[in-house]
């Protein structure tokens, strides 16, 4: 072959690498991987509708940041930690996703978290819960907005921890439960946590789990309550059936996802912490959200559609102040201490452990005829700074 073809050849060759890296630069690739199919199913359809919804609302219905094309790239991991952790590699190495959002289950986040350190690129977390996530596990390249474990755990003490209460709590046996528990735990200041009882995630018979707690309460003093910390399948309010109401135990919990809310209906003037409640915040963000989801579904956003917009909040806000660069280094200092606008109000990623700084909501359950599920009705908005959240990086 003689010089004259091996430069043709050559120039054939530049110009067939330049096209897609033409084609690429026009756009900006976002990997979510989420929980199509498996046990939390529910949460992942949420939070990828919110996702979408709040992708359309920060672009403004274009789709584009500084002249460059928003394409989402949506994979199931499945609620498997192995899958979710192959998936990130590939969303990143083969799909050239410059950041990723997800997962649904903090077992699948924490398989993710290496697997972004690896290739240097950004995971922002949504909504898995962990503290291990921006704690022990943690690695400069993640980000979280969703809420962790002691945002949970410290909200929820606030509306139960008082002097003479006695509390134990029922909890799955996951990362989930257990950094949930150790958090509520470590935040109750007043009341005394006598028993933590942890049950296989799967699990829908309580009975027995639910005599153990009633054995450890029923001869305490004073005020007794079950602290309930559950996701996905299966019902742990079936145990007030066991008639608590005879030992003077209540029921205390977080908020959930609507359908899960329909067993706090006859729950009224149970008290704990919600994430978020499509009534409760006040501010543009949660009525454009609200509106366009009633026009699209004529249902209200759930608990993880907020989540999912406001990972899209913090994806544009990003872009935006970047222009559109989506070099990581560049990405990670804007992003440390970046405040971005949501359905919960201004969120901020703190910049010692990158998780997101928020309010969380101090309810009340009222039964109402108009609704199929618990109402839960603001008491207090706990303010970030009410919230005292601890740092458990090394960093």
């Amino acid at each position: 072959m003689n010089r004259r073809h091996l430069v043709a050849l050559a120039a054939l060759a530049a110009c067939a690498t330049a096209a897609p890296a033409w084609a690429q630069s026009s756009e900006i690739r976002i990997a979510h991987i989420y929980s199509k199919t498996g046990p939390l199913e529910a949460y992942g359809k949420q939070t990828q509708t919110g996702f979408t919804m709040g992708l359309d609302y920060a672009t403004g219905g274009t789709m584009m940041v500084n002249g460059k094309k928003l394409v989402v790239i949506e994979k199931d991991d499945q609620g498997k930690p192995d899958l979710g952790k192959s998936l990130l590699a590939a969303a990143y190495s083969d799909d050239k996703a410059a950041l990723a959002v997800g997962p649904t289950a903090s077992g699948v986040a924490l398989a993710m978290l290496p697997v972004a350190e690896e290739y240097k690129k950004i995971l922002i977390v949504e909504p898995a819960v962990a503290d291990s996530i921006t704690g022990d596990k943690w690695n400069k390249y993640i980000f979280r907005t969703g809420r962790n474990s002691s945002q949970d755990a410290i909200s929820n003490a606030v509306a139960i921890d008082k002097a003479g209460v006695t509390v134990a709590t029922l909890a799955q046996d996951n990362a989930f439960g257990r950094d949930g528990v150790k958090a509520f735990g470590t935040a109750l200041k007043k009341a005394k946590l006598v028993h933590e009882e942890y049950l296989p995630p799967a699990t829908t018979d309580f009975t027995a789990g639910a005599q153990r707690l009633i054995d450890k309460l029923k001869d305490q003093p004073g005020r007794k309550i079950i602290w309930i910390v559950w996701a996905g399948a299966g019902n742990p309010f079936k145990i007030v059936d066991l008639d608590l109401k005879r030992y003077g135990i209540e029921i205390a919990t977080g908020g959930n996802i609507l359908p899960a809310m329909a067993a706090y209906k006859n729950l009224p003037g149970m008290e704990g912490a919600a994430y978020y409640y499509f009534g409760i915040p006040k501010n543009p963000v949660n009525e454009a959200m609200v509106a366009a989801h009633y026009k699209q579904f004529k249902a209200p956003p759930d608990f993880f559609t907020a989540g999912g917009f406001s990972a899209a909040m913090a994806v544009v806000t990003a872009l935006k102040k970047t222009g559109g660069d989506t070099g990581t280094n560049k990405l990670i200092s804007t992003m440390e201490g970046m405040s971005f606008d949501t359905p919960k109000g201004k969120m901020t990623f703190r910049k010692e452990d990158h998780q997101a700084m928020q309010s969380m909501y101090h309810f009340k359950i009222k039964a109402d005829p108009a609704f199929a599920w618990g109402v839960p009705e603001l008491v207090h908005e706990i303010k970030p700074e009410e919230m005292d959240i601890p740092i458990k990086n090394k960093r």
